[in-house]
Protein backbone atom coordinates (compact mmCIF):
# COMPACT_ATOMS: atom_id res chain seq x y z
CA UNK A 1 0.00 0.00 0.00
CA UNK A 2 1.63 3.72 -0.78
CA UNK A 3 1.83 6.03 1.49
CA UNK A 4 -1.04 8.88 2.68
CA UNK A 5 0.95 11.63 0.15
CA UNK A 6 2.02 9.38 -2.41
CA UNK A 7 -1.89 8.71 -2.58
CA UNK A 8 -3.60 12.43 -2.30
CA UNK A 9 -0.35 13.56 -5.24
CA UNK A 10 -1.82 10.58 -7.30
CA UNK A 11 -5.93 11.65 -7.03
CA UNK A 12 -4.62 15.69 -7.90
CA UNK A 13 -2.90 14.27 -10.85
CA UNK A 14 -5.61 13.11 -12.30
CA UNK A 15 -7.83 16.13 -11.84
CA UNK A 16 -7.98 18.78 -14.93
CA UNK A 17 -6.63 22.66 -13.75
CA UNK A 18 -9.20 24.85 -14.78
CA UNK A 19 -8.13 27.90 -17.05
CA UNK A 20 -8.31 30.37 -13.68
CA UNK A 21 -5.60 28.24 -11.73
CA UNK A 22 -3.84 27.96 -14.80
CA UNK A 23 -3.21 31.28 -15.62
CA UNK A 24 -2.70 32.37 -12.04
CA UNK A 25 -0.17 29.78 -11.81
CA UNK A 26 1.78 30.95 -14.85
CA UNK A 27 1.55 34.57 -13.68
CA UNK A 28 3.19 33.17 -10.28
CA UNK A 29 5.71 31.66 -12.61
CA UNK A 30 6.33 34.43 -14.66
CA UNK A 31 6.50 37.07 -11.83
CA UNK A 32 9.51 34.56 -10.02
CA UNK A 33 11.20 35.57 -13.13
CA UNK A 34 10.52 38.92 -12.93
CA UNK A 35 8.54 38.69 -16.21
CA UNK A 36 5.26 39.50 -16.48
CA UNK A 37 2.52 37.77 -18.85
CA UNK A 38 1.32 39.92 -21.51
CA UNK A 39 -2.19 38.83 -22.81
CA UNK A 40 -3.77 39.92 -26.57
CA UNK A 41 -7.13 40.04 -27.42
CA UNK A 42 -6.81 37.01 -29.76
CA UNK A 43 -6.07 34.93 -26.74
CA UNK A 44 -2.16 34.84 -27.99
CA UNK A 45 0.54 35.80 -24.61
CA UNK A 46 3.87 36.95 -24.94
CA UNK A 47 6.46 37.31 -22.16
CA UNK A 48 7.32 40.93 -21.11
CA UNK A 49 10.67 42.01 -19.19
CA UNK A 50 10.28 44.78 -16.45
CA UNK A 51 11.35 47.30 -19.36
CA UNK A 52 8.07 46.73 -21.12
CA UNK A 53 9.73 44.39 -23.70
CA UNK A 54 9.05 41.33 -24.94
CA UNK A 55 11.19 38.57 -24.40
CA UNK A 56 12.91 36.17 -26.40
CA UNK A 57 12.73 33.12 -24.10
CA UNK A 58 14.64 30.77 -26.22
CA UNK A 59 17.96 33.38 -26.39
CA UNK A 60 18.37 32.61 -22.45
CA UNK A 61 22.17 30.97 -22.42
CA UNK A 62 21.46 29.95 -26.09
CA UNK A 63 24.77 29.58 -28.26
CA UNK A 64 23.40 30.92 -31.41
CA UNK A 65 22.35 35.00 -32.18
CA UNK A 66 19.16 33.55 -34.01
CA UNK A 67 16.86 31.02 -34.65
CA UNK A 68 17.61 28.43 -37.68
CA UNK A 69 15.35 29.74 -40.36
CA UNK A 70 12.62 28.00 -42.27
CA UNK A 71 14.45 28.51 -45.43
CA UNK A 72 18.14 26.72 -43.73
CA UNK A 73 15.78 24.26 -41.96
CA UNK A 74 13.48 22.81 -44.36
CA UNK A 75 15.86 21.45 -47.16
CA UNK A 76 18.17 20.13 -44.35
CA UNK A 77 15.43 18.30 -42.70
CA UNK A 78 14.44 16.55 -45.90
CA UNK A 79 18.42 15.99 -46.41
CA UNK A 80 18.46 14.23 -43.02
CA UNK A 81 15.09 12.26 -43.41
CA UNK A 82 15.91 10.66 -46.84
CA UNK A 83 19.12 9.52 -44.86
CA UNK A 84 17.08 7.84 -41.85
CA UNK A 85 14.91 5.99 -44.94
CA UNK A 86 18.66 4.66 -45.89
CA UNK A 87 19.22 4.05 -42.01
CA UNK A 88 15.75 2.13 -41.69
CA UNK A 89 16.50 0.04 -45.24
CA UNK A 90 19.56 -1.02 -43.82
CA UNK A 91 18.22 -1.83 -40.44
CA UNK A 92 15.11 -4.52 -42.12
CA UNK A 93 18.00 -6.12 -44.19
CA UNK A 94 20.32 -6.39 -41.83
CA UNK A 95 17.50 -7.54 -39.19
CA UNK A 96 19.18 -4.99 -36.45
CA UNK A 97 17.15 -3.53 -33.76
CA UNK A 98 17.75 -0.08 -33.05
CA UNK A 99 15.87 1.84 -29.90
CA UNK A 100 16.02 5.21 -29.47
CA UNK A 101 14.82 7.23 -25.98
CA UNK A 102 13.37 10.70 -26.37
CA UNK A 103 13.30 12.30 -22.43
CA UNK A 104 13.59 15.89 -21.18
CA UNK A 105 11.34 18.28 -19.08
CA UNK A 106 8.47 18.93 -20.42
CA UNK A 107 7.90 21.10 -23.73
CA UNK A 108 11.68 20.37 -24.52
CA UNK A 109 10.62 19.38 -27.71
CA UNK A 110 10.13 15.29 -27.49
CA UNK A 111 7.36 15.08 -29.44
CA UNK A 112 7.77 17.07 -32.34
CA UNK A 113 11.34 15.59 -33.03
CA UNK A 114 9.53 12.12 -33.03
CA UNK A 115 7.17 13.28 -35.67
CA UNK A 116 9.78 14.77 -37.85
CA UNK A 117 12.14 11.53 -37.39
CA UNK A 118 9.22 8.84 -39.04
CA UNK A 119 6.95 11.13 -40.70
CA UNK A 120 8.56 9.60 -43.77
CA UNK A 121 9.77 6.14 -42.74
CA UNK A 122 8.10 3.00 -43.29
CA UNK A 123 5.82 2.42 -40.70
CA UNK A 124 5.94 -1.49 -40.80
CA UNK A 125 9.39 -1.18 -39.52
CA UNK A 126 8.94 2.18 -37.18
CA UNK A 127 7.01 2.55 -34.08
CA UNK A 128 6.52 4.91 -31.96
CA UNK A 129 5.88 3.66 -28.12
CA UNK A 130 3.90 6.18 -25.16
CA UNK A 131 3.02 4.29 -22.39
CA UNK A 132 0.11 5.33 -20.12
CA UNK A 133 1.32 5.43 -15.89
CA UNK A 134 2.05 1.92 -15.09
CA UNK A 135 -1.35 0.25 -13.78
CA UNK A 136 -0.89 -1.44 -10.17
CA UNK A 137 0.15 -5.19 -11.43
CA UNK A 138 3.30 -2.98 -13.45
CA UNK A 139 5.13 -1.60 -10.08
CA UNK A 140 7.39 -3.48 -8.38
CA UNK A 141 9.38 -5.95 -9.46
CA UNK A 142 7.23 -5.70 -12.77
CA UNK A 143 8.12 -2.04 -13.88
CA UNK A 144 10.93 -2.73 -15.98
CA UNK A 145 9.08 -5.82 -17.79
CA UNK A 146 5.97 -4.04 -18.47
CA UNK A 147 8.41 -2.21 -21.15
CA UNK A 148 9.51 -6.05 -22.64
CA UNK A 149 6.99 -6.77 -25.68
CA UNK A 150 7.58 -3.04 -26.93
CA UNK A 151 11.46 -3.15 -27.93
CA UNK A 152 12.64 -3.34 -31.28
CA UNK A 153 12.17 -6.79 -33.15
CA UNK A 154 14.99 -8.04 -35.93
CA UNK A 155 14.93 -5.43 -38.65
CA UNK A 156 12.51 -2.47 -36.67
CA UNK A 157 13.39 0.82 -35.11
CA UNK A 158 11.41 1.82 -32.43
CA UNK A 159 10.92 5.27 -30.69
CA UNK A 160 10.34 6.06 -27.20
CA UNK A 161 8.58 9.47 -26.56
CA UNK A 162 9.32 8.99 -22.51
CA UNK A 163 10.10 5.31 -21.27
CA UNK A 164 11.20 3.34 -18.40
CA UNK A 165 13.31 6.96 -17.37
CA UNK A 166 9.73 8.23 -16.06
CA UNK A 167 10.67 6.63 -12.90
CA UNK A 168 13.69 8.30 -12.51
CA UNK A 169 12.04 11.89 -13.24
CA UNK A 170 8.35 12.64 -12.47
CA UNK A 171 7.51 9.24 -10.38
CA UNK A 172 10.41 10.07 -8.29
CA UNK A 173 9.63 14.12 -8.11
CA UNK A 174 5.74 13.81 -7.90
CA UNK A 175 5.87 10.68 -5.45
CA UNK A 176 4.39 8.53 -7.31
CA UNK A 177 6.60 5.74 -6.77
CA UNK A 178 8.41 4.80 -3.17
CA UNK A 179 11.88 5.49 -2.01
CA UNK A 180 12.78 1.82 -2.54
CA UNK A 181 11.65 1.37 -5.85
CA UNK A 182 13.25 4.48 -6.50
CA UNK A 183 16.55 2.82 -5.53
CA UNK A 184 15.78 -0.39 -7.04
CA UNK A 185 15.17 1.42 -9.97
CA UNK A 186 18.26 3.37 -10.26
CA UNK A 187 20.37 0.13 -9.54
CA UNK A 188 18.47 -2.08 -11.93
CA UNK A 189 18.19 0.37 -15.11
CA UNK A 190 21.61 0.67 -16.55
CA UNK A 191 21.83 -3.52 -16.27
CA UNK A 192 18.35 -3.85 -17.63
CA UNK A 193 19.98 -1.83 -20.94
CA UNK A 194 23.09 -4.20 -20.72
CA UNK A 195 21.15 -6.64 -21.42
CA UNK A 196 19.47 -5.18 -23.93
CA UNK A 197 22.69 -4.20 -25.58
CA UNK A 198 24.04 -7.81 -25.19
CA UNK A 199 20.69 -9.25 -27.15
CA UNK A 200 22.38 -7.29 -30.28
CA UNK A 201 19.80 -4.01 -29.67
CA UNK A 202 21.46 -0.69 -29.88
CA UNK A 203 20.54 1.73 -27.31
CA UNK A 204 20.09 5.51 -27.89
CA UNK A 205 19.61 7.97 -24.80
CA UNK A 206 18.87 11.58 -26.46
CA UNK A 207 17.81 13.85 -23.55
CA UNK A 208 16.14 17.59 -24.48
CA UNK A 209 17.95 20.49 -22.48
CA UNK A 210 15.71 23.52 -21.86
CA UNK A 211 16.03 26.76 -20.00
CA UNK A 212 13.50 27.60 -17.62
CA UNK A 213 12.02 31.03 -19.28
CA UNK A 214 11.84 29.43 -21.97
CA UNK A 215 9.54 26.22 -20.75
CA UNK A 216 7.13 28.72 -19.20
CA UNK A 217 7.46 30.29 -22.68
CA UNK A 218 6.36 27.12 -23.93
CA UNK A 219 3.45 27.04 -21.54
CA UNK A 220 2.39 30.60 -21.55
CA UNK A 221 1.70 29.67 -26.00
CA UNK A 222 -0.51 26.45 -25.22
CA UNK A 223 -2.61 27.82 -22.73
CA UNK A 224 -3.56 30.48 -25.22
CA UNK A 225 -3.58 28.36 -28.28
CA UNK A 226 -6.99 25.92 -28.70
CA UNK A 227 -5.37 23.54 -30.57
CA UNK A 228 -2.28 22.71 -27.46
CA UNK A 229 -4.09 23.23 -24.55
CA UNK A 230 -4.63 19.91 -24.79
CA UNK A 231 -0.85 18.85 -23.70
CA UNK A 232 -1.52 20.74 -20.42
CA UNK A 233 -2.35 18.40 -17.68
CA UNK A 234 -1.64 19.32 -13.98
CA UNK A 235 1.51 17.18 -13.99
CA UNK A 236 2.85 19.79 -16.40
CA UNK A 237 2.01 22.56 -14.87
CA UNK A 238 3.67 20.94 -11.57
CA UNK A 239 6.82 20.87 -13.52
CA UNK A 240 7.00 24.28 -13.60
CA UNK A 241 7.00 25.20 -9.87
CA UNK A 242 9.07 22.21 -9.03
CA UNK A 243 12.13 22.92 -11.50
CA UNK A 244 14.51 21.78 -8.68
CA UNK A 245 13.52 19.04 -8.05
CA UNK A 246 13.32 18.12 -11.39
CA UNK A 247 17.17 19.21 -12.04
CA UNK A 248 18.07 17.39 -8.91
CA UNK A 249 16.36 13.96 -10.02
CA UNK A 250 17.72 14.42 -13.70
CA UNK A 251 21.46 14.90 -12.45
CA UNK A 252 21.35 11.82 -10.08
CA UNK A 253 19.61 9.70 -12.88
CA UNK A 254 22.48 11.08 -15.08
CA UNK A 255 25.34 10.22 -12.85
CA UNK A 256 23.55 6.11 -11.89
CA UNK A 257 22.39 5.46 -15.09
CA UNK A 258 25.09 6.82 -17.62
CA UNK A 259 27.03 3.57 -18.68
CA UNK A 260 29.40 2.66 -21.45
CA UNK A 261 26.81 0.98 -23.06
CA UNK A 262 23.86 3.25 -23.05
CA UNK A 263 25.40 6.64 -22.77
CA UNK A 264 23.20 9.84 -22.79
CA UNK A 265 23.71 12.44 -24.98
CA UNK A 266 21.96 15.81 -24.59
CA UNK A 267 20.48 18.56 -27.20
CA UNK A 268 19.85 21.94 -26.34
CA UNK A 269 16.45 22.40 -27.01
CA UNK A 270 15.15 25.75 -26.66
CA UNK A 271 15.86 26.57 -30.42
CA UNK A 272 13.21 23.60 -31.94
CA UNK A 273 14.49 23.23 -35.80
CA UNK A 274 18.29 22.82 -35.04
CA UNK A 275 17.11 20.40 -31.84
CA UNK A 276 15.26 18.35 -34.37
CA UNK A 277 17.95 18.41 -36.82
CA UNK A 278 21.22 18.01 -34.58
CA UNK A 279 19.26 15.03 -33.38
CA UNK A 280 18.68 13.15 -36.67
CA UNK A 281 22.29 14.09 -37.51
CA UNK A 282 23.55 12.79 -33.97
CA UNK A 283 21.59 9.29 -34.82
CA UNK A 284 22.52 8.90 -38.08
CA UNK A 285 26.11 9.34 -37.35
CA UNK A 286 26.37 6.19 -34.82
CA UNK A 287 25.85 4.18 -37.94
CA UNK A 288 27.05 2.54 -40.95
CA UNK A 289 24.76 1.82 -43.98
CA UNK A 290 24.77 2.04 -47.45
CA UNK A 291 24.32 4.74 -49.42
CA UNK A 292 25.35 6.96 -46.73
CA UNK A 293 25.97 10.98 -47.74
CA UNK A 294 28.63 11.85 -45.04
CA UNK A 295 28.33 15.55 -46.46
CA UNK A 296 24.72 15.20 -45.58
CA UNK A 297 25.10 13.64 -41.91
CA UNK A 298 28.21 15.19 -41.30
CA UNK A 299 28.88 15.49 -37.50
CA UNK A 300 26.83 16.69 -34.62
CA UNK A 301 27.24 19.96 -33.89
CA UNK A 302 28.73 20.23 -30.16
CA UNK A 303 27.24 23.45 -29.29
CA UNK A 304 23.68 21.74 -29.24
CA UNK A 305 24.69 18.31 -28.90
CA UNK A 306 26.55 16.36 -26.36
CA UNK A 307 27.24 14.05 -23.42
CA UNK A 308 25.47 14.30 -20.52
CA UNK A 309 28.23 13.89 -17.88
CA UNK A 310 31.86 13.29 -18.05
CA UNK A 311 33.15 9.81 -18.74
CA UNK A 312 33.46 7.78 -15.29
CA UNK A 313 36.40 6.26 -14.38
CA UNK A 314 36.01 2.92 -12.99
CA UNK A 315 36.01 2.51 -9.43
CA UNK A 316 38.96 0.58 -7.52
CA UNK A 317 38.55 -1.87 -5.11
CA UNK A 318 39.88 -1.60 -1.84
CA UNK A 319 43.31 -3.18 -1.25
CA UNK A 320 41.72 -6.71 0.36
CA UNK A 321 38.96 -6.17 -0.92
CA UNK A 322 36.62 -7.96 -3.35
CA UNK A 323 34.58 -5.41 -5.78
CA UNK A 324 30.74 -5.54 -4.85
CA UNK A 325 28.97 -7.07 -7.27
CA UNK A 326 25.33 -5.68 -8.37
CA UNK A 327 22.57 -8.23 -8.10
CA UNK A 328 20.81 -9.81 -10.78
CA UNK A 329 18.07 -8.44 -12.67
CA UNK A 330 14.73 -10.59 -12.85
CA UNK A 331 12.75 -9.22 -14.93
CA UNK A 332 9.54 -11.66 -15.04
CA UNK A 333 10.86 -14.97 -14.81
CA UNK A 334 14.26 -14.91 -16.09
CA UNK A 335 16.36 -12.24 -17.33
CA UNK A 336 16.28 -10.73 -20.76
CA UNK A 337 19.40 -11.85 -22.34
CA UNK A 338 17.06 -15.43 -21.82
CA UNK A 339 14.29 -14.18 -23.42
CA UNK A 340 13.37 -15.93 -27.01
CA UNK A 341 13.58 -13.49 -29.76
CA UNK A 342 16.83 -14.21 -31.39
CA UNK A 343 19.55 -11.28 -31.10
CA UNK A 344 19.26 -9.88 -34.64
CA UNK A 345 22.30 -9.35 -36.78
CA UNK A 346 22.33 -6.13 -35.31
CA UNK A 347 23.69 -2.84 -37.61
CA UNK A 348 27.21 -1.78 -37.19
CA UNK A 349 28.27 0.78 -35.01
CA UNK A 350 31.32 2.48 -36.39
CA UNK A 351 31.03 5.72 -35.49
CA UNK A 352 31.87 6.84 -31.42
CA UNK A 353 28.98 6.79 -29.27
CA UNK A 354 29.97 9.98 -28.82
CA UNK A 355 31.45 12.06 -32.12
CA UNK A 356 31.73 15.24 -31.01
CA UNK A 357 34.30 17.11 -28.63
CA UNK A 358 32.93 16.46 -25.56
CA UNK A 359 32.38 18.72 -22.03
CA UNK A 360 32.97 21.81 -24.98
CA UNK A 361 29.95 23.57 -22.93
CA UNK A 362 30.20 23.07 -18.96
CA UNK A 363 27.75 23.88 -16.24
CA UNK A 364 28.76 26.87 -13.83
CA UNK A 365 27.86 25.36 -10.23
CA UNK A 366 27.33 28.46 -9.17
CA UNK A 367 25.27 29.61 -12.47
CA UNK A 368 21.64 30.02 -13.19
CA UNK A 369 19.69 26.92 -11.81
CA UNK A 370 17.54 27.71 -14.60
CA UNK A 371 19.86 27.02 -17.05
CA UNK A 372 20.64 23.34 -18.06
CA UNK A 373 24.05 23.48 -19.27
CA UNK A 374 25.51 20.28 -21.64
CA UNK A 375 28.57 18.25 -19.85
CA UNK A 376 26.31 18.69 -16.11
CA UNK A 377 26.82 16.06 -13.59
CA UNK A 378 25.16 15.50 -10.03
CA UNK A 379 26.42 17.98 -8.07
CA UNK A 380 24.02 18.94 -5.00
CA UNK A 381 21.55 16.43 -4.86
CA UNK A 382 19.11 16.34 -1.98
CA UNK A 383 19.25 14.17 0.57
CA UNK A 384 16.46 11.91 -0.98
CA UNK A 385 18.53 11.06 -3.66
CA UNK A 386 21.93 11.67 -1.70
CA UNK A 387 22.04 8.65 -0.61
CA UNK A 388 22.17 6.85 -4.11
CA UNK A 389 26.24 7.53 -4.32
CA UNK A 390 26.88 4.16 -5.12
CA UNK A 391 28.76 3.59 -8.75
CA UNK A 392 26.25 2.80 -11.62
CA UNK A 393 24.79 -0.68 -11.71
CA UNK A 394 25.70 -0.96 -8.35
CA UNK A 395 23.85 -2.35 -5.49
CA UNK A 396 22.09 0.56 -3.66
CA UNK A 397 21.31 0.99 0.18
CA UNK A 398 18.58 3.12 1.52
Amino acid sequence: MGSPRRAVTAVAADQLPDADTIRALLDRLAGELGLVIERRKNGRAALVGADGRRVQAWRDDYPYPERLSRKAYEPGKRLLQIELLKLQRSVKSSGGRVLILFEGRDAAGKGGTIRRFTENLNPRGARVVALDKPAAHEQGDNYLARYLPHLPNPGEIVLFDRSWYNRAGVEQVMDFCEPDEYARFLRDAPEFERLMVAEGITVIKLWFSITRAEQLSRFVDRQGDPVKRWKLSSIDLASLDKWDEYTRAKEAMFRHTDVPQARWTVIRSNDKKRARLEAMRYVLSLFEYEGKDREVVGLPDPLITGPATPPLAPAKPRPGKRAAQAAPLLIGRGRLAALDRGPGAGVPVVASARPYPGDLVQRDPGGDPGVERLGAGDRDADKRVAVLGDQPGQPLAL
